[in-house]
């Protein structure tokens, strides 16, 4: 009796937690789909606001610099991510120091980052714009896609590497055969991961973005825009938003699941 009892409190925490959690996202989806213009007052269904989304310049403009930011930024950081795990799992001797170093930029606050970031352009004397957000964000996005490669190379089995180099195999044929495949999942899934983060970002965007409205992304656009009072365009751009880094995080989930070959 105690056990269905507790079992019960812990399934009301459970409910209340998620209640908290998604109830506003559920508001916020649906007034998106507000016909009215008034963000709390209900008064029909309508897909208009994602149509005006169309017709925005402003918003088609920081939805271009977000692509290019997050496809240039997850490329590069998927690469060097990707690179750096594999060396840091071959040289295990100075695994520790290496994994701090790495895995920093995951635990400074993103306010301190961006004007450690800030203040590094302005002394080397870069024009900020959407090429140092790109930088930016790859020094943001390399600890994520390190640690996620690390987690597939934790089962790896080394054995098939020295296998491939009795066979007379080249270290680059080993690692472009051998250790790529098998870790490709965990690439792409810390690759999505990449993407998702880079969409999202605002803190690191905004202090690296340099003036003007050239190099704007969507969160700041968003930022911008919320400073007149919440609308149901808003609303849209947000679960527009919102809906591309669920779906890459839900992928990013589902290639990250699979063990080893033969596991």
């Amino acid at each position: 009796m105690a056990d269905r009892n507790t079992f019960r409190l812990m399934l009301i925490i459970l409910g209340v937690i998620f209640a908290f959690l998604y109830i506003p996202i559920s508001v916020l989806v649906g007034l998106s789909f507000n016909e009215g213009g008034l963000p709390t007052a209900w008064t029909g269904f309508s897909f208009k606001w994602y149509g005006a989304l169309l017709e925005n310049e402003d918003i088609l403009k920081a939805a271009g610099n977000t692509l290019i930011v997050a496809i240039f930024s997850t490329l590069l950081s998927t690469l060097l991510g990707s690179l750096l795990a594999i060396g840091v799992e071959i040289r295990r001797r100075n695994g520790k120091w290496l994994e701090t170093l790495i895995f920093a930029p995951m635990i400074i606050p993103d306010i301190v980052l961006a004007i450690a970031l800030l203040s590094f352009f302005s002394l080397i004397g870069v024009k900020m714009g959407l090429h140092t957000i790109i930088v930016s964000h790859v020094v943001f996005n390399l600890a994520f896609v390190c640690a996620v490669v690390r987690a597939r190379l934790k089962n790896f089995d080394w054995s098939i590497v020295e296998a491939s180099a009795d066979l007379g195999a080249s270290t680059f044929t080993t690692l472009k055969r051998v250790i790529i495949p098998v870790l490709m999942p965990a690439i792409v899934a810390g690759a999505l991961l990449a993407f998702t983060l880079s969409v999202d970002e605002f803190i690191i965007a905004f202090f690296t973005a340099g003036a003007g409205r050239a190099s704007i992304t969507l969160p700041m656009q968003i930022f911008a825009m919320i400073r007149f009072g919440v609308t149901p365009e808003i609303n849209a751009l947000a679960t527009l938003v919102m809906a591309v880094s669920v779906i890459a995080l839900a992928l990013s989930q589902r290639l990250n699941k699979g063990g080893l070959p033969g596991q």
